[in-house]
Order: structure tokens, then sequence, then C-alpha cells
């Protein structure tokens, strides 16, 4: 896995085109896949590409698992090995609350499932609360902002810097109410949310970005299987290339089919052995007491039940033992496979039913899937992979991708895409949502003269499996006064009756319009255009309603005059970077949802029917493109535009239409029209689950931080005991080593082991209760104490080195000065004063280090040295500057120009050259330029090069290339 995970970071650096961190500020990305019983983590720093981040030991995933102590949190492995002491206390698999009102079927199921918590109901949102007292309650959303907060630390922990920006993966059947809530959680962790992706969208990611070159116009159909620990998932997605605007031909995949359960997965298999195992135990009555009502005990049972499912994966058979189980009773059992599989016959069953909805909600049969690919750690069981084979009539499955870590590897790629520090290979994804989305209001409609009914409308905003982001505008044409609408999930007929219970109420919004009579009397004279409602479905999937405007529009009296050239030329210009035919708004466009009559009783009026405006669905901000090209796309933006006219017209109407440069001069002008558009204010009620309330969400980040700077100071405390601690053992041991004993006398050595007695003493009667300040304060006064003798100690631990380094300088600094010594007169680029300088400095060094040996020769080992390791420093950093200035003078000095030989004036005048020497050309040396422009003979060079080159490679101080007007400054 190691090698595997190695050669993705290596490949990840071809997709990683560019970096273009322009600033100091962390650059950093991250990527958490939240997982029910696993977390994984993955970061990209520049020089660190898509890794996986690990734990603090040293493990690639972590538990999702947080103990809530009355001191402390644990997280992760930490928690996860208290499970089984404080089993109240330990929270785990609670994804399942997020988003849900107290009554909901799977707070129940989850209230069976693990009885030990304390759950009540919040009376502000009707949610849950997990109790741990009558002061503590926590929220699931609090929950899971402790574990976010958690696995940023990890990552900025491994990254070497701040971490904010992250893609958060969620379950591709999360509702809108979920969504929110892991946006809520990751906002009180203080983390920027780039994304949330789809789990089995950063699989599929994950999955084409390291086989990009296989993808190609041909379209490959893949199916994934993922079952995890409490859901399974199964997703159809096509690959293949497509023509994009900005960046050309690039691959895409796009989620075709998705079928899903939402409580098929491990833990339902661990659960189930555990109370097969809890019966077993109550069989042997050696206990008088049912294990089920002692929750540590249950808690054994399911991590045990837990192991021995992942080693009959494996093997046909396993002992479940435990020691102590209750009451001081060992329990010990054989439990074979073919048990397992009798306890959860009716579970893998239900394995082909997501392939079924997949393949129905993609309009697939399995003959036009390629690969059918296992992910996920349940996928591990044999009877899961051999009822998944049945069910897709494969050969075999795919397993050429990580189970574990494909998620977290797609979604952190995702997050250098997303992030403006990071420039990577396009890959268009084209996520799908997964529940429909419909606007339904009811209006007054005159069947007869006379009598008025209520028409119940819908219109659809968003298809099963509408691809996303995507926007969406809906026209109100019939309303001039205030109004009102709701926004509901669509047509759910798809889900079984269990996962319709989910969603409770399927009335997400109210919305409530207030200001439409007032907008229309201000604007009399003006064409109404209707109330138009703007929606967006963004990158995380989640609806808002971004503003709603009231439109109207008159015509304006212009006199017709010919356009001058000038103004035509201005007038391509804007309409080529701002006109509203341009690719570029053709991709950003809005799709228009018009009011209408869903399903007339009879042909309604002329003056009275409003036609529908036509819609693509396609997505605003992916600048995912089909694969025309752009002449096709303006040929039916053309046609587009004429269709809408000409209906426009039908209904007398006046439109607008747009017209190149070339039809102006053949066809009339219209006349311009002058647009009105007031914002309309809109007041929403949420129905589903209500979003947390500003004072609320205060109390809850307060509560967090206040967690957070409590641990700190535990770990500030712990840190602080322990380098304690570790000072006293290291220092007592020290005292005994001969080099230590060296330079210290008995009576030294004994004073500061006597301290050192006295402050263990403290610390194992007084230390747990200090504080931080006062373990610092014991450390510092050791230290001191300790001072001199670890000073002298260090110091003879430097002078071999340092006194090795200023030997090899002084030798080659004499070598040097007695070689441009040599140089002859004529060819000397040093001065007098630069050379007598360098003498008296060697031979001042020179004597300064004799003196200073001799004299600490005297000196007794107890003493403090006078030859200190700072001293030898200066001496050579000295000298080594020195050195360095004159070897860069000769690096850069010019050669003497040779003296010419004069030339007869009178043939020199008539051009003529009578010398019959300065008629040969003297042969160019090797390497020397200067010498074929010379005519004079070559001659041999100094031999300063040889001896510079000898010199520069034994220097000790850092070389700087400088002219030679000044002396380089050397750092040692």
């Amino acid at each position: 896995m190691g090698l595997a995970m190695r050669t993705a970071g290596v490949l990840f650096l071809f997709l990683l085109v560019d970096l273009l961190p322009s600033q100091t500020e962390s650059v950093a990305v991250m990527s958490v896949d939240v997982g029910f019983e696993w977390l994984k983590i993955a970061i990209v720093k520049p020089g660190v590409p898509m890794e996986i981040v690990l734990n603090k030991e040293s493990r690639r995933k972590t538990p999702f698992s947080i103990t809530l102590k009355e001191n402390e949190r644990l997280f992760g492995d930490s928690s996860l090995g208290m499970a089984a002491k404080n089993p109240k206390q330990t929270f785990r698999f609670f994804q399942d609350l997020l988003g849900k009102g107290a009554e909901n079927p799977q707070v129940a199921a989850f209230k069976k499932s693990f009885p030990d918590y304390d759950i009540v109901k919040d009376e502000i949102r009707g949610t849950t609360l997990f109790k741990l007292s009558e002061e503590a309650t926590y929220s699931p959303e609090e929950l899971l902002a402790m574990m976010l907060n958690y696995s940023r630390s990890l990552a900025e922990e491994f990254a070497e810097q701040s971490i904010k920006d992250a893609v958060i993966t969620v379950p591709a059947f999360f509702n809108q109410a979920e969504r929110r809530a892991v946006l809520q959680a990751a906002k009180l962790a203080g983390l920027k949310v780039l994304q949330l992706i789809n789990g089995n969208t950063a699989v599929a990611l994950n999955y084409g970005v390291f086989r990009r070159k296989d993808i190609n116009a041909t379209a490959q159909n893949i199916m994934f299987y993922d079952m995890g620990s409490k859901s399974t998932t199964c997703t159809i997605v096509t690959y293949q290339t497509i023509k994009t605007k900005d960046s050309g031909i690039q691959p895409q995949l796009q989620i075709r089919g998705v079928g899903f359960d939402r409580t098929l997965g491990g833990l339902e298999m661990d659960l189930r052995l555990r109370e097969h195992l809890a019966k077993l135990f109550n069989g042997q009555k050696k206990s008088k007491k049912d294990v089920r009502e002692n929750p540590r005990a249950m808690a054994k049972l399911l991590k045990e039940a837990n192991r021995v499912k992942t080693i009959l994966s494996a093997n046909n058979d396993h002992m479940a033992q435990i020691e102590g189980l209750m009451d001081d009773i060992d329990f010990r059992t054989k439990v074979t496979r073919q048990e397992l599989e009798e306890l959860c016959e009716d579970l893998f069953e239900r394995v082909p039913i997501p392939v079924q909805k997949a393949l129905s909600g993609a309009e697939m049969n399995m003959d036009e899937i390629d690969q059918v690919i296992i992910v996920g750690g349940a996928t591990r069981v044999p009877k899961v992979q051999e009822w998944l084979l049945k069910a897709v009539g494969k050969e075999e499955l795919g397993k050429n991708i990580n189970a574990d870590e494909a998620a977290a590897m797609g979604a952190v790629y995702q997050a250098a895409a997303l992030s403006k520090a990071f420039k990577v290979k396009p890959f268009v994804v084209r996520d799908a949502a997964i529940y429909p989305i419909q606007v339904e209001f009811t209006r007054e409609v005159e069947e007869e003269e006379g009598i008025k009914s209520i028409k119940h409308n819908k219109r659809i905003l968003f298809q099963r499996l509408a691809p996303y982001p995507q926007r969406k505008v809906i026209t109100f044409n019939r309303y001039t006064d205030d109004f009102e609408f709701d926004i509901n999930y669509g047509d759910l007929g798809f889900l079984d009756q269990e996962d319709l219970r989910i969603f409770a109420s399927r009335n997400l919004t109210t919305v409530k319009l207030g200001g439409v009579g007032e907008s229309f009397q201000k604007n009399l004279d003006y064409e109404s255009k209707g109330i138009k409602a703007h929606f967006n479905m963004d990158e995380s999937g989640i609806l808002s309603l971004d503003r709603v405007e009231s439109v109207f529009e008159t015509a304006l009296e212009e006199k017709l005059e010919l356009e001058s050239t000038l103004t035509k030329l201005g007038n391509t210009i804007s309409s080529l970077f701002g006109g509203g035919s341009s690719t570029t708004d053709k991709e950003n466009a809005t799709d228009t949802v018009q009011e209408e009559e869903e399903v007339p009783s009879e042909p309604p009026k002329e003056d009275e029917q409003d036609i529908p405006e036509p819609a693509e669905q396609q997505g605003a901000d992916t600048g995912a493109d089909k694969a025309e090209d752009k002449k096709t796309e303006e040929k039916n933006e053309n046609d587009k535009e004429a269709k809408d006219t000409k209906e426009k017209s039908e209904d007398g109407k006046e439109t607008e239409t747009i017209k190149t440069p070339e039809e102006e001069p053949k066809k009339p002008v219209v006349p311009k029209k002058q647009k009105i558009v007031d914002e309309i204010g809109a007041v929403q009620t949420v129905h589903d689950i209500p979003i947390i309330l500003e004072d609320e969400e205060k109390k809850s980040i307060k509560k967090l931080q206040e967690l957070t700077e409590r641990d700190f100071e535990k770990h500030e405390l712990e840190k602080a005991a322990n380098s304690l601690e570790a000072f006293i053992f290291e220092t007592q041991f020290k005292l005994e080593q001969g080099e230590f004993k060296k330079v210290s006398t008995a009576e030294q050595r004994e004073e500061i082991s006597s301290k050192l007695r006295q402050v263990s003493a403290w610390l194992e009667e007084d230390g747990y209760q200090a504080s931080t300040k006062e373990l610092k304060e014991k450390l510092s006064e050791l230290k001191k104490v300790c001072k001199t003798l670890f000073f002298k100690v260090e110091e003879r631990q430097k002078w071999p080195d340092r006194l090795a380094a200023l030997d090899s300088l002084l030798n080659h600094s004499n070598i040097f000065l007695k070689t441009v010594k040599k140089i002859p007169e004529d060819e000397q680029i040093f001065t007098d004063v630069e050379l007598s300088t360098l003498e008296k400095l060697i031979s001042e060094t020179s004597a300064w280090k004799n003196e200073t040996l001799a004299e600490q020769a005297k000196l007794p080992a107890t003493e403090k040295p006078v030859l200190l390791s700072k001293d030898i420093e200066q001496k050579l950093g000295a000298l080594d500057r020195e050195v360095q200035y004159l070897l860069n003078k000769a690096k850069f000095a010019k050669p003497k120009p040779k003296p010419k030989q004069k030339s007869n004036a009178t043939d020199s005048a008539n051009g003529n050259v009578t010398d019959a020497k300065e008629k040969v050309i003297t042969p160019k040396a090797e390497g020397t330029e200067d010498q074929a422009k010379d005519p004079e003979p070559a001659q041999e060079p100094p031999v300063v090069e040889e001896k510079v080159l000898e010199l520069a490679d034994s220097k000790t101080g850092s070389e700087t290339e400088q002219s030679s007007d000044e002396k380089p400054k050397t750092e040692l």
C-alpha cells in the first residue's frame, strides 16, 4: 500500500501543472472523508502532492470516536480504547442523527442499537441532544465539529502550517437538512468548506484522475459498489472526453445513476454478531445478570464482534474471547463463517437492490456496464462479493482501487482544483442531485363566468439526477399582489417507505413575498415581465433562493439614424466582450421555468395563456460544455432566440431581437426598451430542520473554543511535566558519564545531584497539582544549576571540528598567499596592501591559536575553558572573509591588455600593412578567447586558478559571488 501511495503521489506531480503561491501565508488544503466508523484525511501542499495524513499513532485512518470526560477530550484511537470503560461518554456512529428531528425513525433505530446514550430533544430546533449532565449537552453538529477540528489539527501538524480550506465528503443520499448540518458543523469548527462532495463522486474522481490517459471520446460506463460501515451506495459513472471552452479536450465524469441502502453495512453485521455472542454468554448461566443490561460488557462484545467478523473474511472459523466480560467472568466461544452468514442472510439478500436502483435511475442495463469496482470495508466479506457477482453477472469484480482511501484522495484532488494556490489539470465533474425539487403555489382560476376555483400548480426546478451546480429561474406571470409559494421535494416514488419516513417533512421552505403590489403600482406605465425567483443549487448540492425580482419593460422613442462605422465597431466589440449572445453568457445562462397551466381541462383563452420559455439543463459554474463546437452552439442559440421571439409575438407582446451588425442594415431597427427591476422582499420559513439561531451558534462556538483551550492547557501542562521529568533522568544519567566526571569535581556533581533529588521528590508529591508555570520554573532552576557543567562538556565536544577547520583554512591560506606572490609583476592583480593584510591576518590567527591552546593546556579540566568555540568561529570568519575577497577579485579581474607594436605611419595612412609578423595569425589556445584576439604569442597562465579551486573546496564559510570592489560577507 505504501508503494502504491508513493506512486500516486509521483503521478500527481504531473497532474499538478503549476503552483502559484505568491505569499508566505498558508496554501495547503485538506480533505476529510467522514465515514461512520473511520476518518481519513488527505492534504496537498507545495512539495507534498495528495498525501494521506498520518495520525499520532502513525496510522493512515483514524477511528471516528470522541470521548468527553469531565476534564479532557479523547479522539481517535485514544477514545476507542476508552469505549469499553466509558461507553456513555464515548460517541460513535452518530452521523445518523445529523439533520434529523427527535421523532425520526433513524433516531429510534440509533437508540435501540446504542441504549447507553441519554438522548433528549432540543426544544428550540426539535432535533436531538446528547445529555452528559444537567449542564452539559452536545448536539450531533457540535460533536462532528469536534472531530473536524481534530482532523484539522492532525493535518496542520502533518503539513507544518495552518490549514483552513477543506473539502468534506458526505453520503450521496444526504438530503438538504443533512447537508446543511455538515456545513454547520464545519462552521463551528472554523473550517472554510470549499465543497461538500458526495463520497461516490470523490471515488469516481480518484479513479478517473489516475486513468485520464485511458479516457477518450468513447463513453466508458463504470459501476462503483461501495459498502461501508453503515450504508451502501451503488453508482454508475460515464467517463469520456469532451470539448471545453477554456481548456480544449478534457476528460469528464458524469453521474448517471445512484442506488443506495441507508442501513446496509458492516455495522449491522457487527450488531447481529454481538447479539449472538450475548445470547451465548447468557446461555452459559455463569452469571445471574443479563449481559445486555451492562453497557461496558456490550461495548466489549461489539469490539470483539468486529474483530471476529474481520478475521472470518479470510478464515472459516475463529475463537471469540474476552477476559472479564462481566463480574470477572471470562467468555470464550467458537464462531464459524457459516454462523455469521446465517445471522446476516437477509442482509446479503439486500446486496443487489442498490444495483437495480442505480440501473433504473440511469435507464441502463448491465450489458452497458464495462466494469464493476468494489469500494468500502464491508465489501471484503466473501458473501457480499458472492451476491454482488450474481447481481451484476460479471466474471469478476474490480479491486484495482484503494477501498479505504479512494474517497479522501479524490476529495483532496478537488480541493486542489478549487484552491487558488494550485493549478491542476482539468477534470470535469458533473454530479447529480438524487432528489427532485419543485415549486408549488396556488392561484384563483375563473372556470366559468363568475365562478372561481383554487388551482394548485407544480413546477419542477430540478429533476431527479439533474446535474449541479446549476441555477434556475421561475417566472410568475399572473400575480400583481403579494403571494407565497412552497419549495418541496418532488416525486419520491423511487424510495421505499423506510427512506420516505426519514424525510419527515417533504416541504422544505415556504416563501412569502412582500412588496409585489407596491411595485406594480409604481410601474403602471410599464409592461410587466413577471415576478422572477432566482434559485441556485451550489457545488455542495444545497438549494438556496438567491433573490426575487419584479421586472418591467417599456419601449423608448428614438430617432432612426444611420450608425457610423465607428459606432458599429463599438457595438461589435461590445457584443464580443459584454454582449448577451456570447459563448460565456450561454454557459453561465440561468435556466428559466415559466409559470404555466399544468394540465388545462380546456383550451385557455389566448390572452390568458403563459407560454413557457425553453429551458436547458446545464451547470452555471462548472464551465462544462457538451461536445458541440462553437458554431453549433451559436446556431442553436440563434434558433432558440428566433423561436422565443416568434412565440412571444404570438401573445401580442413586444420582444427585442438580437441582431448581428451585418443584418442591421437589411432589417428595420427595433426600438430599444427600458428595463426596470424591483427587488421583492422574501421571508423564508424552513420546514424540515430549522437552522441554528445566531445566538445559539455563538454559544456553541464559545463552548467548543473553551474545550479546545482546556485541551491545549492540559497538553502544555503534560508537556511541561514530561520535560521536567525527562531532564531529571537525563541529567542523573549524564553525571555518571566519563566526559562529565572529567570536567567536574565530586562536590559539584553532588550539588547538582542533590538539587535533582529535591525536584524529583517535589514532582512525585506535589507535582500533579502544579501549574504549567511552576513546572517551567522548576526546569529553569535546574538548567541554571547545570549550566556551567553542560557548557564545559559542550565546548570540549566542539573543539575538534572547529580546530580542524581552522587548521585547514590556515594551511590553504598560506598556499594561496605563496602562489599569488609568484605571479609576475606585470600580471599581478592584487595590491601590496591586500597581500600584506592577508599575510598579517594569517600570522595573527596562527599565533592566537598557538597561544590559546598553550594557555588551555595549563588549566585543569574542571575550570572554565579559555579556548571557546565562539572565538574559534570568529577567527575562522575573519580569515575566510579576507580570502574570499581576494578569490572574488581574481575571479572577476580582467587581464591587462598587451602592448601593441608601432606600425609605419605612411603605410598606415594608405591602409597597407608592411610588417610580415602582423600578417601571421597565432593559433588560438584551447579555452582562451582573449588569446585569439591578441596577436602576441600566448604565455603560460599563472598557477592561481588551481590553488583557488583547491581553497574554494576546503573553505568553511558559504561562498557568495560579489564584485571585486567590496569584501564579501560570509556566514558560518
